[in-house]
């Protein structure tokens, strides 16, 4: 089985969260902030994850907390599901529209963290959610799985639609990534940290 259930308490933010690769993407996203919890869903819609999400955090202050450790929990789960990555396809590339919006978001597992992040956007919020916490979110999943991202909208004009192309091209290249196509590792080294 592929999943991982994992805790991560701190002063700032509490949060449990669950993960099954080989879902048929089911959600259960509750972070207090309203937009991510759609991105999540989203998310875990178009990756056929089955995703559950807890997040209590100190929104009061702002949402960075929250975004961020949410970021990085998912990442942890994300790796620890993979194993040691044997069979999976490793890359995955989606070109990805939505009305007037055009976004790829291509990744290696590779066990070298790095994220590419080009989106220019205009708006500070969507509801309660910080619009520059989506490079932030990106960052710290990507490092926290070790994963090569790159995330690139070439164009468009309503934000929303912007992040919301993200989330969704980023579950169908993880999707693409994670399908298992063999039984070998795929590196010519044998192994994927």
């Amino acid at each position: 089985m592929r999943d991982a259930l994992l805790e991560r308490n701190t002063k700032e933010t509490r949060i449990k969260l669950s993960i099954h690769l080989d879902g048929n993407g089911q959600s259960n996203i509750d972070t207090g902030i309203g937009f991510f919890d759609h991105m999540l869903t989203l998310f875990a819609f178009h990756s056929g994850y089955d995703l559950d999400i807890y997040a209590k955090g100190d929104l009061e202050v702002c949402d960075h907390h929250t975004i961020e450790d949410c970021g990085i929990l998912l990442g942890c789960a994300f790796k620890e599901a993979l194993g040691d990555k044997r069979g999976i396809a490793r890359y995955g590339s989606m070109m990805l529209p939505m009305d007037e919006t055009l976004c790829n978001v291509t990744l290696d597992i590779s066990g070298r963290p790095y994220l590419v992040y080009n989106c220019e956007t205009k708006r500070e919020s969507i509801g309660m959610y910080s619009v520059e916490m989506t490079e932030e979110f990106l960052r710290a999943f990507a490092f926290s799985a070790g994963i090569t991202l790159h995330v690139n909208v070439y164009y468009g004009t309503n934000d929303h639609h912007k992040i919301e192309a993200i989330f969704k091209a980023l579950g169908r290249a993880l999707k693409q990534a994670t399908m298992v196509v063999s039984d070998t590792i795929p590196s010519s080294k044998g192994v994927i940290e």
